[in-house]
């Protein structure tokens, strides 16, 4: 009975981490049918909710009855690293998001067990140790011939990555000062992106890029770490050979249309095509500096965004999670409820989506 109820105990403190809630609000949230006392006792262990307290948490905290009581299978084997200063991102919503990732990444090896279909992940760099600008560049490039890549421009990273055997989730959030983080789940790379991004797809590819350079390179965490990771997503999503083909002869001066045209194509932002033409000597030096200057005064894209941001017609996106869960289903491995609580949606629109079968 004692490891029932830590058990229970410690999935209800992440159920209520998830939603940001602290024991006394969710106390608040049960209408004061359960006090905060009772709650902390359930969450120590030391006290085992009865069936009417269990239905009402489930309820409130928005997770299938059995969740409380399932024995947990994973956890986060190398901590969550945020893209965000500190000051800009609560303890209570870092927990918040960290736990509601791991409820996904529990419930995405629950259902490759199921069906016994695991991508598994090898880092396919020869060494990760990075310390130069060179050093990435070089790493980059490799990347690319060793995934067979090529010199186009990646069409999805979302899905890259997730054929690749990293684990992608997004979290369901609009605070602008979370983008997303890396972190390992049994030995495994997995990548946490805002959903918010789906509104900027050019900063969400960014970002993916920029956790996917913390997942596969060794990074020393000195000043110079952003600089790596900007440079390796810069030669990813900017491709050398690619980007000269676009970008044409070297110039002394570009128009802003021009550079929405090269943000469309490449899914990047227009400071990151501005800082490579420089890299590359495209850009005549006066003209960069005064885009520079630019940006940093009376642009206002450092607080607004850039132009051009719906642009791009990509996708970032992957549904093999819900894929395999339908698979699962079919094979009668899984139950329509325990399939719609996975996906956290209606039963009754899941069993609309699947009533027509073939074979």
């Amino acid at each position: 009975m004692k490891a029932l109820g830590e058990t229970i105990g410690r999935r209800i403190r992440r159920a209520r981490e998830a939603l940001g809630l602290s024991v006394r609000g969710l106390a608040e949230q049960t209408r004061g049918e359960l006090s905060h006392t009772a709650l902390a006792k359930y969450e120590s262990g030391t006290m085992i909710p009865g069936s009417g307290a269990l239905i009402l948490l489930a309820r409130v905290l928005g997770e299938p009855v059995d969740y409380f009581v399932r024995e947990f299978r994973v956890n986060y084997s190398r901590a969550p690293k945020f893209r965000v200063r500190p000051d800009k991102l609560s303890l209570r919503e870092q927990r918040g998001i960290v736990n509601r990732a791991l409820d996904f990444f529990e419930a995405y090896l629950e259902v490759e067990d199921l069906v016994d279909d695991h991508i598994p992940f090898e880092n396919p760099l020869a060494d990760p140790r990075v310390k130069t600008l060179e050093d990435v560049a070089a790493r980059a490039r490799e990347l690319r011939e060793t995934w067979k890549l090529g010199e186009d421009p990646l069409p999805n990273v979302h899905e890259l990555m997730t054929v690749k055997g990293i684990k992608v989730h997004e979290v369901d959030t609009d605070n602008p000062h979370f983008d997303g983080f890396h972190a390992e789940v049994e030995g495994q790379p997995v990548v946490v992106l805002a959903s918010w991004l789906n509104r900027n797809l050019p900063r969400k590819r960014m970002t993916a890029v920029h956790e996917l350079a913390h997942a596969l390179l060794e990074i020393p965490e000195d000043a110079l770490e952003e600089k790596l990771v900007s440079r390796f997503a810069g030669e990813l999503l900017l491709p050398e050979e690619s980007f000269k083909k676009m970008w044409g002869r070297s110039r002394a001066a570009i128009s802003m249309a021009e550079l929405q045209e090269l943000k469309a194509f490449f899914g990047a932002s227009i400071m990151s095509i501005i800082y490579r033409a420089g890299q590359f000597k495209l850009l005549d030096e006066k003209a960069c500096k005064d885009f520079w200057t630019w940006v940093d005064g009376e642009s206002g894209w450092r607080e607004k965004g850039e132009p051009g941001d719906d642009q791009f017609r990509g996708t970032e996106s992957n549904h093999r999670f819900r894929q395999l869960v339908f698979r699962a289903v079919m094979e009668e491995k899984l139950t329509l409820s325990r399939a719609a609580a996975l996906l956290k949606c209606d039963p009754a629109r899941l069993r609309g989506e699947m009533a027509n079968v073939f074979g």
